[in-house]
């Protein structure tokens, strides 16, 4: 079984199946004991699953869409048991998730002349550093070559970080050192993937607070820098956000969004957090391909976002 395979596995699902049982478990036992000796979807019915669902950070503005769509379905059949709501809800929930999906659900990298750029961004703490080696770790395996560009030069330790990640996996980390200019080591990485014939260059942004619009300046003149070697690139700007900061998360989003042309999202920490529904909220709200979910430790926990799986996964019945 190559790498690619194995994220489509059975181990894939188990492990997704662990990674979101605490969310699981905070929305499915809370619904059934809603609902209990419940004959019919009335009002309290109604109200109590909005609040669970905003208990999940599922979000006001998506779970009031949801609450609505849920009315329309009962006013057509007026009786409704806990296994039926369920149904109901897992639909509906389905149904905003693929309306939100990549038409490349799978995301395979295309075929071109130049290296894939991907740039990576997102404020510090939310996992960035470790999803950038966790997804060269996985393009490696399935025999790409892939290069790293170290250009948070604010922190030491993430460019340190990301050499030890190049070392683990295998691969080039193109990195100038401590306070050096952002864009000096995107020109440099761009030149050198370009050389190097690399299949995806993978570019660590500085991860600061993202309210501050120097910052999102900075970006844009990396993209500048990046097209003096691959004028179209960067081909796809990844944000990676904490899952179980909840609606913190969301904000990022927002404020990434405003000033950065966002093309991806990477939602990561789901399995230490009961806010796994902040999953559905972003890809409502955004309209932007979930592309990866971080379940746990492990290279591979680090799962491209299939949203039927999701939905399964989170309101499965034991």
């Amino acid at each position: 079984m190559g790498f690619f395979d194995k994220l489509f596995s059975k181990e894939k699902k188990e492990s997704l199946d662990k990674g979101l049982e605490k969310t699981k478990t905070n929305i499915f036992s809370k619904i059934s004991r809603a609902i209990v000796g419940k004959t019919k979807v009335d009002d309290e019915v109604l109200d109590n699953l909005e609040e669970i669902l905003i208990s999940a950070d599922v979000g006001v503005e998506t779970t009031v869409k949801i609450i609505r769509r849920i009315e329309e379905r009962a006013k057509k059949d007026k009786y409704i048991n806990a296994e039926e709501l369920d149904k109901i809800l897992r639909q509906e929930v389905a149904a905003l998730l693929e309306e939100n999906k990549s038409l490349n659900q799978n995301f395979e990298l295309p075929v071109l002349d130049t290296p894939y750029v991907m740039m990576v961004v997102g404020v510090n703490g939310v996992g960035k550093t470790t999803t950038i080696g966790k997804i060269a770790a996985q393009y490696h395996q399935m025999g790409k070559k892939v290069v790293l560009g170290a250009a948070d030069t604010f922190r030491a330790a993430a460019v340190t970080q990301l050499k030890l990640w190049g070392e683990r996996v295998g691969v080039p980390v193109i990195e100038l050192g401590m306070n050096k200019e952002p864009s000096a080591v995107v020109f440099e990485a761009a030149k050198r993937a370009t050389e190097m014939k690399a299949d995806i260059l993978i570019i660590d942004t500085a991860g600061r607070l993202h309210n501050k619009l120097h910052l999102m300046n900075e970006l844009s003149k990396m993209k500048k820098t990046i097209q003096k070697f691959i004028p179209d690139a960067p081909h796809e700007v990844l944000l990676v956000l904490d899952g179980s900061t909840g609606q913190n998360a969301v904000i990022q989003a927002r404020e990434f969004t405003k000033t950065t042309e966002v093309t991806s999202l990477a939602i990561t920490k789901l399995d230490g957090t009961a806010k796994g529904g902040v999953v559905i909220g972003i890809s409502d709200e955004f309209k932007i391909p979930v592309k990866y979910i971080g379940v746990g430790e492990k290279v591979e926990d680090l799962q491209i976002f299939n949203s039927v799986e999701f939905v399964d996964s989170l309101f499965k019945n034991d």
